[in-house]
This record gives C-alpha cells, structure tokens and sequence, in this order.
C-alpha cells in the first residue's frame, strides 16, 4: 500500500494531527534510546483511545503492514526501531490514570503513563510503584512491560514481572485479552509473564493493572569505597552471603565516580577504584540493624571510606549521582554504547577484570556501572561516531561483553531487552529448538509477523549466516578472552 492510501485510510478514523508522513514530522521517532539505529517508518500514529488502536491494528492486519508500537522512546536495545515499510505507533497520549485503590494496593493505568506518575499518584495514600529505572521521570509503564524493566531497587522488590496482575491487550487480529487477574493467582497457563517483555511482538498493551506497596518508614544508604574493583565486587557477595537483600545495591568504577561526581556534585569519593551504594529501607529498626550489619561487612571487605546517609536529602543524592551516569558519559566522551548483561554475583570481579581486558584490546574506554545485587550489568562504552569505524568496534566489544557473561552462566539481558541490539547473541545463548519454540510461541499470537518484525528472536538463517555456536557455562569459544 502507498503511503498516501495508508494515510488517506487511518484519516478515516484519526484525526489528522494524528497521523503523521512528513520527513521532518517522522525524524522524532526514528530511533529510541540507543540512537545508533535509526530508522523512518512509513507513517506515524497517535491514538487517543483503545478504539483507535484497535482500528489501526484492522487495517494493518488486512493491508499486512507492519506496526511496531513506541512508548516514551527511552529504551536501550533497538526495541521500538520502526520498520520502513511500516507503520509507528506512539501511545504517549494514553496517559491516564484510570484508579487508585488503598485498600487492595493497586493502580490501573493505560500504556503512556510515566513510571514516576504512579508513585507521585500514589504518594497521598502512603503507596508507591517499586520498579524504579533510571530513566523512571520519562519512561512508560507501556514500555517498561515491553521490556520488563527494573531499576536499582529491583534487588529486592522485583522487576516489572513481579509488580503487575492484569493486562488489557490487543492482539494484531482485533481479538481484545484479559491476562491477569486482581486475585493472587489465575487459572491457566502464565500468559502474564509471558507478555512482559515480549517487546512488542506479540501483542499491544492498552491497560495495566500494577501492584503499590506501603512507602518504607525509613530508608539510609551505605556509600562504600574501595581502593580495588575486585574487593567491591566480594563486598556485593559478602553482603548477600550473609542473608541481607538490600533494597538496592549499585556498583560504579573510577571513571564513572568521576564523570557523575563532576556532573552533579553528588559527593563521591574521587580517590576510590570501586563505590557501592546499599540502601536499607523498611521498619526504623530493622533499618538501623541492618545498615550497622551492612557497615560491618564493608569494613571487613576491605573498604577505605564509609558513609551513612544520615538525612533523605542526602539519601536521595547519592542515589541521583547513579541515577545521572548514562548522561554524566556525555561529559567525558561523544558518544556511548550502553550494554545489558546480567551474570551470576560470584563472577562480578572477574567479568570486570574481563571487561578490562577488552577496553584495552578495543581501545575504547569502559564505564562500568550496574545493579551489583542481582548482577545486572551496564557497560557503558565510550566512543566517537565522528571517527570511522569506531561505532562498529564498540558494538563488537558490546557483543564480546555478552558472550563473556554467557559463558560464566548468565545472559544477554537484564531489563533493555534484546530488540535489535542483542538479535545476533540470541543465536549463541539459545540452541535451535529452543529459537523454534520462540517461533512457534510468536506464531500463536501474530501468524503473519506484522508486530515489531525483526526484533527479539533471530530467524534461524540468520543464525546459520553468523555461524554461532551455542555457549553454555565452561563452555570455551572465545580464546582471545580471560579464561575464568
């Protein structure tokens, strides 16, 4: 179908500010947060309603036109990448907070609802939203479904998977679905956490019922210092080794303390190799037991400051410094490349060691900044897109993080998602009946392959082009890297 038909057909039942084809009109929504990808679709839409995203899901299933759905544009993987031959559709203007309810602890939302809006809605009831991404003042609740987000109290609280019940979702066919439930627990098979974080792909959500949670009675931080990357990251395993899950525990490298500490002035330790941040939060006596716990083991980690935030405003600086570190890069270097890996917490030192070794063999700087609880990590990897050929050297890096983390048990994400970025690791994480059954699931939902194509799940061509090798733990593929 030609632009102009697809056009003149949405007209039918948007209104025409809704419906977007000029050059200049379309350049907001090529790419998302990882703008190293760009893309223009065909057309742009933006439904006010249910309705009208159920007629634009008609027309492009009966004129087989892909649609790839866009949230706040804050995602990290090449997620919400549009198709050129497609079309994009934003839902930044389903922004309603349709209920809050006290008593059952819970908020029913639509798709363009900012993350941050949840808590400040559901302040005056004593509730607040756990999930907490760093980019929590703009990212969508859409959004963060897609890609299951988490942020840096996700250690204790869970990801979005663990803090939502219901979904409304549209399928590409029309077909309206409830998933979830207001009761602890539903019939059937697990469809809830199935669609979170299936990044678009297998249906559009128009509705999300998530879970609040009281606002913790106190909460203090443990700004830790170390003189060595490796000792910070035995303290992360020293701490949960002795049976306390913090709300949040955060790691940052030299480089990173030093271009957030000039970029907000959050008072970190500039002579230090290695921060930990380890917040309590909770009864004010268990607080206090537990961070004098938390200090305890620091010292005998080997830790050569230790603060304790002693007021909430400087509680809530040492966590906007973390908060700041994906911007403060663009203080010490043109560009970026963000990485998402997640990896068993006994292997943290020596990934970081790894890591490294790769800066050095690339050439490239590395900030290394991530959720050292659960093992999320976030390199970040300096480069300048002005000077040829470097962009491809830190996606090669990028893609020699991942593998890495593969290798000594984890995985190729966190909480960004797979999108496009990570498409070409799928192949070496997952052996080929299990890329089959990822098909099959994506077939059951979307027969035709008109929703976000080409993301997430690589083909099994594309996997036989790039010759991966699927690798397991003690799996050696790589010898250009540290052996663990």
């Amino acid at each position: 179908m030609s632009v102009q038909s697809l056009v003149t057909r949405l007209r039918t039942f948007l209104p025409p500010e809704s419906v977007l084809f000029e050059a200049e009109d379309l350049r907001p929504y090529e790419c998302d947060g990882l703008s190293a990808y760009r893309q223009l679709p065909l057309v742009v839409v933006l439904p006010r309603n249910e309705d009208q995203i159920a007629q634009i899901l008609a027309l492009c299933h009966e004129t087989q036109t892909p649609l790839v759905a866009r949230g706040a544009g804050t995602g990290l993987s090449g997620g919400a990448l549009p198709h050129a031959q497609g079309v994009l559709m934003s839902l930044g203007k389903l922004k309603q907070i349709i209920e809050i309810d006290p008593l059952a602890r819970t908020a029913c939302v639509q798709p363009g609802v900012r993350n941050l809006a949840i808590s400040e809605a559901a302040k005056p009831y004593g509730l607040h939203y756990a999930p907490d991404p760093s980019s929590q003042i703009a990212c969508s609740i859409g959004g963060n479904v897609a890609e299951n987000s988490g942020g840096v109290h996700c250690l204790k609280y869970g990801l979005t998977v663990h803090n939502i019940m219901k979904l409304r979702v549209l399928t590409i066919a029309g077909e309206l679905l409830e998933i979830g439930g207001e009761s602890l627990d539903s019939a059937g098979f697990d469809l809830l956490a199935l669609m979170t974080g299936s990044e678009g792909m297998l249906g559009i959500v128009t509705e999300v019922t998530v879970k609040l949670i009281p606002i913790p009675e106190k909460a203090q931080l443990v700004m830790a210092s170390f003189d060595d990357v490796q000792k910070a990251g035995n303290a992360v395993a020293n701490v949960i080794g002795a049976g306390i899950i913090p709300a949040g525990m955060e790691m940052m490298d030299k480089i990173t303390i030093h271009a957030v500490e000039e970029f907000l002035h959050a008072g970190y330790d500039l002579n230090a190799e290695a921060i930990l941040l380890c917040e309590s939060d909770g009864a004010a006596e268990e607080v206090v037991d537990e961070i004098a716990r938390i200090h305890a083991i620091m010292q005998q980690s080997g830790a050569i400051n230790i603060s304790t935030s002693q007021t909430e405003a400087e509680r809530l600086s040492f966590w906007a410094g973390r908060k700041a570190a994906f911007p403060a890069a663009g203080r010490v270097s043109p560009d970026y490349y963000c990485m998402d890996g997640t990896i068993p917490r006994k292997h943290l030192a020596d990934v970081l060691q790894g890591i490294e070794y790769l800066s050095q063999q690339y050439g490239l700087r590395c900030m290394n900044v991530f959720h050292a609880g659960d093992g999320n990590l976030h390199p970040l990897i300096l480069y300048d897109a002005n000077q040829p050929g470097e962009l491809e050297k830190a996606e090669e890096f990028g893609g020699k993080i991942l593998e890495m983390c593969i290798r000594v048990g984890g995985t190729i994400t966190g909480e960004h998602g797979v999108g496009m970025e990570k498409i070409n690791q799928m192949c070496t994480q997952f052996r080929t009946g299990e890329l089959e059954m990822f098909h099959a699931i994506k077939a059951a939902f979307d027969p035709q392959g008109l929703l976000n194509p080409g993301k997430a799940v690589p083909t099994l061509h594309r996997c036989a082009e790039l010759g991966a090798m699927h690798v397991h733990r003690g799996e050696e593929k790589f010898t250009d890297l540290p052996r663990f």
